[in-house]
């Protein structure tokens, strides 16, 4: 058996460290990677279940409390997530990610230089759900979901690149697949191309920056997730742009 099958993800309940942001009608977490945002076949506790147990806790609602799933990350993917606390945020939030009114900000680390160091990927992906593996084609295909992102190197560090991504679009594996077609496959993720895995079952793949108006204050939000500290990820903190 691959002793890679055997490595299974930390489960830790959410605290208050791991809030980044909190009023009334929304909540933020510093996602880890390994977590799943809602439950899959693995039947591991999903960041839902975690977040609502938190909120129950917190203000003692012994029936459980409400909470929306707005958006999702990838499981070996960190940063931050947004959940909606009423039933008003969330249709109001789903209405904003769908007319793109959410300005996210991911951080890549890839061990090649991307060439050119800053460009925008236009491509069509086709998501196989049976492998869970996206393939991205260079012209529009049947069946395929336009992705568009664009992205730039900020730095180098010891023989890796820094690459800040900001996806137009939100297609599931959308910057994995699409960073990986330049040539440029994150640190970590074997699933597309590059040559090794993490023991962490995590890759270097990190979700900075959201930037939004508040749906019901209509006030400015900019909430901003620190990077996983686990040796690697805080030699290149300081050199982000966005926060």
């Amino acid at each position: 058996m691959n002793a890679k099958a055997n490595i299974k993800y930390v489960n830790l309940e959410i605290t208050d460290a791991d809030i980044l942001y909190e009023d009334n009608h929304l909540i933020a977490v510093n996602k880890r990677a390994g977590d799943i945002v809602q439950v899959d076949e693995t039947g591991d506790e999903s960041l839902e279940d975690k977040v609502k147990k938190y909120i129950a806790k917190k203000y003692n609602k012994p029936n459980g409390a409400f909470l929306g799933v707005v958006h999702r990350l990838d499981r070996p993917v960190s940063g931050v997530i947004l959940f909606a606390k009423t039933s008003k945020a969330l249709e109001r939030i789903n209405a904003m990610f769908k007319g793109r009114e959410m300005h996210k900000t991911y951080y890549a680390v890839v061990r090649n230089r991307p060439t050119p160091y800053a460009g925008n990927l236009v491509h069509w992906l086709v998501k196989n759900p049976q492998k869970n593996v996206t393939k991205a084609y260079n012209q529009e295909i049947n069946g395929g979901l336009r992705s568009e992102l664009s992205y730039k190197t900020v730095a180098e560090l010891g023989g890796y690149y820094l690459v800040e991504v900001d996806p137009v679009t939100g297609r599931p594996h959308q910057i994995r697949v699409q960073l990986s077609t330049l040539g440029c496959p994150i640190v970590g993720d074997n699933k597309y191309g590059y040559p090794r895995g993490s023991l962490r079952k995590s890759i270097c793949l990190h979700a900075r920056r959201l930037e939004f108006m508040h749906p019901i204050k209509k006030e400015p939000v900019v909430i901003i997730a620190p990077v996983p500290k686990d040796g690697f990820w805080e030699r290149f903190e300081g050199l982000m742009v966005s926060g």
